[in-house]
């Protein structure tokens, strides 16, 4: 774990700065999440597919290469990222 020392002349202020700044990050990718995760299923739905079927039909060449396709895949790769940030993001603790 790291942590992170700031050094102010208006400590809570700084506080309040950071805890806004992280609430609105988690917001956001909150956000994000629901979106990619509403264009995921538009995908499952149209090809009838779990994306983790699709993903494993892709990657053993069972399905050709179609924009629909590259998007789908951009779309799963987003949400990881997504997911990730957002376990980053609540997982900082702010301390005195």
């Amino acid at each position: 774990m790291v942590e992170i020392k700031l050094k102010s002349q208006h400590p809570e202020a700084v506080k309040s700065i950071i805890k806004s700044a992280l609430i609105a990050a988690l917001q956001s990718t909150d956000n994000g999440i629901k979106i990619t995760e509403q264009r995921l299923d538009e995908f499952e739905t149209k090809y009838q597919l779990s994306t983790t079927e699709f993903l494993h039909k892709f990657n053993n060449n069972e399905l050709p290469h179609s924009g629909d396709f590259d998007e789908w895949i951009g779309e799963s790769r987003m949400l990881t990222h997504l997911l990730d940030k957002k376990t980053k993001i609540q997982g900082v603790e702010l301390v005195d």
